[in-house]
């Protein structure tokens, strides 16, 4: 009987899907898109030798780029035309929010409505044709360089020509990949920069997985600690899964109102999400670490030996291997930094607390006004530690872990929740609009029924 309710359950959804019409062009719309960035990921820069990529892949292995690596789906190991991916864009983002809430100019704009925020777009694509300009001659130097004590060259013809064509190259596929995301978030399912992310770890996971598997058959990777990895990550997702659907609910009450039963009090919750911010702290975090650490990788591969400041270039990137205590230290306090300042851009309590008051509702035995915006201030300040400190200790420790125990398991903690965050909330979406397609066809059957009594 179970099953059978099942499968009537699951063919009444699959019923609807397949009535849904418009949300099927928009996942057609968004695997299109995903599929496309896919493709370039293999497209290399103009005038890359590609006998000379696996000699960047070896010099780069093990360093914290390979963490950034995963977020293009291989297209920084590839030297591909979207090397950057959407780095420099979240990058500019970041600068462009910073500056609004420090800046009363910018504030006074994003106040403006649709308009303000149109204009702070335009500003962060200015701030991502800036920094993807920046990296890419870095770059372009540093693949110059590169194998020339080997007696190997990356670059067919290196000069001022090769700088200005991959630097022009790069901005090309940061802006399109910054245009796709925006294309999916609009036309597709979900938030286009986060899909294009996922993509990116996702497009690794057949390849660590058979790396993983192969290790445990051939005997180089102990079956305690194969079995140990595959329980550690379900244990992993489950956790995440718990803690991004932890709510702090928050009773609100309306006055007293006349209904058919007599005087009722109105009561409402207002949900605290555990973790507010979502994803957006680690990848605003890598995003910030990879803005020094591309110009200090690939300019050390030009400045080599030549200086004393090309040697701590050089000791820079030793010491932002992955695990290491730098390392560590800089991406964590990134993580909370990030957690605070989002969620206080995400929710504002005085605002909140506004709204209350002028609809009639408060919180019981809290005041409205100055002592409710309190109140939410104090709420959220509580929540958001705990959810820093989830975030920080899902994305470092397995990285800690995976470092310490020497396993070969690519897949950090990172990844993880970037990838069951993005899907829980694409999963979302795809059920707002199968109810908004089902509200649609009952207001149809109304309006219908309607017309046949009059």
């Amino acid at each position: 009987m179970a099953s059978a309710a099942d499968q009537m359950a699951q063919s009444i959804s699959l019923a609807k899907f397949a009535k849904a019409t418009d949300l099927k062009k928009r996942l057609w719309f968004t695997i299109g898109a995903l599929i496309v960035f896919r493709m370039l990921s293999y497209v290399p820069l103009p005038g890359i030798d590609p006998t000379a990529l696996g000699l960047l892949s070896q010099q780069t292995r093990g360093g914290v780029l390979d963490f950034f690596n995963t977020f293009s789906g291989g297209a920084l190991t590839r030297m591909s035309l979207i090397a950057l991916g959407v780095m420099p864009y979240i990058t500019a983002s970041i600068v462009v929010q910073l500056a609004t809430s420090l800046s009363p100019q910018l504030a006074a704009i994003k106040k403006e409505g649709e308009s303000g925020r149109k204009k702070l777009n335009q500003y962060t694509r200015y701030g991502t044709v800036l920094l993807t300009a920046v990296q890419g001659y870095f770059i372009a130097v540093g693949l110059e360089a590169l194998g020339a004590n080997q007696g190997v060259q990356a670059v067919i013809q290196p000069g001022m020509m090769f700088r200005v064509a991959a630097v022009i190259s790069l901005i090309g596929g940061t802006m399109f990949l910054m245009w796709l995301g925006e294309q999916i978030t609009s036309r597709g399912i979900g938030n286009g920069v986060s899909l294009i992310i996922m993509a990116g770890i996702v497009a690794h996971l057949p390849t660590t997985l058979f790396n993983l598997l192969e290790g445990g058959r051939s005997g180089s990777l102990d079956p305690v600690k194969l079995i140990g990895i595959v329980v550690a990550v379900m244990l992993l997702v489950l956790f995440i899964c718990f803690m991004e659907r932890a709510q702090r609910r928050i009773l609100i009450q309306y006055p007293k109102r006349q209904t058919q039963r007599g005087m009722q009090a109105e009561r409402s919750h207002l949900p605290l999400k555990l973790n507010t911010a979502g994803v957006i702290p680690p990848i605003f975090a890598s995003s910030l670490l990879l803005m020094p650490l591309t110009i200090t990788q690939f300019a050390g591969n030009r400045v080599s030996g030549e200086s004393w400041w090309g040697d701590v270039i050089i000791s820079l990137n030793q010491y932002l291997q992955h695990g290491s205590p730098v390392y560590m230290l800089l991406y964590g306090a990134g993580i909370i930094f990030f957690s605070f300042f989002y969620t206080a851009v995400q929710f504002n309590p005085e605002e909140t607390a506004e709204n209350l008051k002028r609809y009639g509702g408060f919180i019981p035995g809290i005041r409205p006004g100055k002592n409710t915006e309190q109140y939410f201030d104090y709420v959220l300040t509580r929540i958001t530690v705990i959810g820093a400190a989830y975030l920080t200790i899902i994305c470092l420790l397995p990285e800690y872990l995976v470092s310490a125990l020497s396993i070969p398991f690519y897949l950090g903690g990172t990844s993880l929740l970037i990838v069951v965050n993005v899907t829980m909330d694409t999963v979302t979406q795809i059920q707002s609009h199968l109810l908004a397609h089902q509200y649609g066809d009952l207001i149809k059957k109304a309006k219908l029924k309607g017309g046949r009594l009059r």
